[in-house]
């Protein structure tokens, strides 16, 4: 087992006194270790991979939160939509509607981010401001969706005021069109991983998604 108590508590002390949620991200580690953490009174967790989720959840208590946080395409929507609290990285419309038409069938209401694209990098996904703008104010529409927030991936780089810089324009973008989100007490702001955490909490995250920190190295 390679579950770290010492980080989880650092971590979650971290979080608690920031007002942030912990999402302790399992991809590719054992139903064990997730035992592990669980029994320390980690709920939510979060999964990449649709097989991967399917397979875990039968296995595990009845009441963690499952977070859909991996690129989600719309034929597998069906196989995690009985299953999740929140997918956090809707990153089209037709994945939206998707996630609609399913919650329908099941006659629920799921809730979602809107995954949006603040990093250098091409290939991480999400939308752009320009679509953004265009897609919320057609939330309305969609009865069975319930939009909390955004969510986003800073750069991948050493060069911290980059990160920064990404996580505020999340953040402002997040109020800017705070009017379309759910909550009451502000939109849900995912933004964070093991390597920026504390610069996302500095930024204002509402919710850190941490894998590596609490589960070690994945293999």
């Amino acid at each position: 087992m390679s579950v770290s108590l010492e980080n989880y508590v650092k971590i979650k002390g971290e979080l608690t006194k920031a007002g942030a949620l912990l999402v302790a991200v399992s991809k590719k580690k054992s139903v064990e270790d997730i035992l592990a953490l669980y029994k320390l009174g980690q709920r939510d967790f979060g999964e990449n991979y649709v097989q991967e989720l399917v397979e875990k959840q039968p296995q595990l208590p009845a009441d963690i939160r499952w977070h859909f946080i991996g690129h989600l395409q719309r034929n597998k929507v069906k196989y995690i939509a009985p299953i999740c609290s929140l997918i956090q990285g809707v990153d089209s419309l037709a994945l939206l509607d998707e996630i609609n038409k399913q919650a329908i069938r099941l006659n629920k209401v799921i809730d979602c981010l809107l995954q949006v694209h603040i990093a250098r990098e091409e290939t991480k996904f999400g939308f752009d401001q320009a679509e953004l703008a265009a897609i919320l104010p057609s939330m309305t529409d969609r009865k069975n969706v319930r939009v909390l927030g955004l969510m986003g991936m800073a750069s991948f780089t050493e060069n911290e005021s980059v990160v920064r810089s990404e996580f505020q324009q999340l953040k402002s973008l997040a109020l800017q069109y705070a009017t379309y989100f759910t909550p009451s007490e502000g939109p849900v702001l995912s933004m964070g991983m093991s390597g920026d955490y504390q610069i996302a909490l500095e930024e204002g995250s509402t919710l850190v998604r941490i894998g590596s920190l609490l589960f070690g190295a994945r293999q």
